[in-house]
């Protein structure tokens, strides 16, 4: 028989390969001289809906599993040590650690056991139990089993700070392909039952702050990409229908990695990690720059630069738009410079109600001025004409730049500074 000890090494374990909570893999070992110590088992960071970093016990409440999804290592017909924690033992491990302060939450998820509502039944006796017997004040991430009924996605709401349903992959035929048992149809649906009940929680805790909260940390979703061909267009697209309709927090995108017997509907090589990367830019795009999907790649060229990230190379196709005065230019074309993350628009729209910005203004935000320079107008810099659409394009543009830059020139004339 088992110890917890031994469940935890497989549990721990084979959580990892859920990004919706991604692991930290910090390692530090005791010295027998002071308290604790950290070996990066089953832990992960994620964060509060106050934007607080905290620190959660990553783990599946087992890796038996009824589905057979060719692209997952705990699939039924994987060849792997199986373990099964009790909800008991998850409670007592989550009171354990956070009581030596390894962590201030709990993430859970599972393999899909009996069925979806038996499976989703054990993982609520835990976050209940933590929060009506101990008085749990932690971080609660549920895993939503995609098909179980929608009181327990109600009661689960009621338990966990934050929920997730896994899209898995980006198209039906992908899961059709890879994943049998699974719909797209029935994992929206329960995507949507949470957003409903967030969104009645929310509603009725404006009439009163007595109200119930419901997944006050709203949900998130994974999706694994290069298991199948399709593309980065297909992928962006899928996550810009799944925030527009269910406002979801958070899309997490995993890289298919091979394994040891992998069936040979797989592909033999990983996708490429700066792949996964560039998704997570343009998801950023989408989500805080005001992007559409359809702009982040075309129907020709429907994959994402693996040498320059999707804002440079949307730039560079688009010098028409270009350049972009700082001290005059909206917000919302701001926001499309290279280079300009979204806090320092912030900062420069601030910044020149009270006087011009110059390129030593930028450069004290922390502005990449290697990036940002062919394609902006300040103060006292314009782009080279050769990097700009026309020398009529730059006439129109900076009227008002020119002349701050003919003040300079008349000001070094005078005094000799160069």
């Amino acid at each position: 028989m088992m110890t917890v000890q031994q469940k935890l090494e497989i549990l721990a374990d084979a959580a990892k390969y859920d990004a919706s909570c991604a692991s930290s893999g910090a390692k530090r070992a005791g010295n027998g001289k002071g308290i604790g110590h950290s070996d990066g088992e089953g832990i992960c960071h994620s964060y509060t809906p106050d934007g607080r970093c905290v620190s959660l016990l990553k783990i599946l409440l087992t890796n038996f599993c009824t589905y057979d999804c060719v692209f997952c290592v705990n699939r039924v017909s994987s060849d792997i040590r199986r373990a099964r924690f009790s909800p008991d033992e998850v409670v007592n491990l989550t009171l354990d650690f956070y009581k030596r302060n390894y962590i201030e939450g709990l993430f859970l998820s599972s393999g899909i056991i009996q069925s979806p509502d038996y499976t989703m039944e054990q993982l609520i006796a835990v976050a209940k139990t933590l929060r009506t017997v101990h008085h749990f004040g932690g971080y609660i991430h549920l895993k939503t089993i995609p098909g179980c009924d929608e009181r327990l996605v109600r009661e689960a709401g009621t338990w966990a700070d934050r929920l997730s349903a896994n899209i898995e992959l980006p198209t039906q035929q992908d899961l059709v392909q890879l994943a049998p048992e699974k719909k797209a149809v029935v994992i929206e649906h329960t995507m949507e039952q949470i957003h409903v009940g967030k969104l009645e929680a929310d509603e009725e805790r404006k009439r009163t702050s007595l109200a119930p909260q419901f997944a006050p940390a709203g949900q998130s979703t994974q999706m694994v990409v290069g298991a199948t061909a399709s593309t980065d267009r297909e992928i962006i697209g899928r996550a810009s229908h799944l925030y527009g309709t269910y406002n979801l927090k958070r899309i997490y995108y995993t890289g298919f990695s091979p394994y040891q017997n992998a069936d040979a509907r797989l592909p033999l090589q990983a996708s490429p990690r700066m792949r996964e990367h560039r998704l997570y830019q343009a998801d950023w795009l989408m989500r805080y720059y005001g992007f559409k999907a359809e702009e982040i790649t075309t129907e020709t060229d429907p994959a994402l630069s693996l040498t320059e990230d999707p804002k440079t190379v949307w730039a560079r196709t688009h010098p028409e738009f270009f350049p972009i005065d700082v001290n005059a230019a909206p917000k919302e074309s701001l926001l499309r410079v290279p280079g300009i993350g979204y806090k320092n628009v912030e900062r420069i729209v601030n910044i020149r109600r009270y006087h011009r910005l110059s390129l030593e203004d930028l450069r004290k935000l922390h502005v990449r001025l290697k990036s940002v320079s062919e394609f902006i107008i300040a103060a006292d810099h314009l782009p080279s004409p050769t990097l700009v659409n026309s020398a009529d394009t730059l006439k129109v543009a900076a009227p008002a730049a020119m002349q701050q830059l003919e003040m300079f020139a008349g000001f070094s004339a005078l005094t000799g500074a160069v």
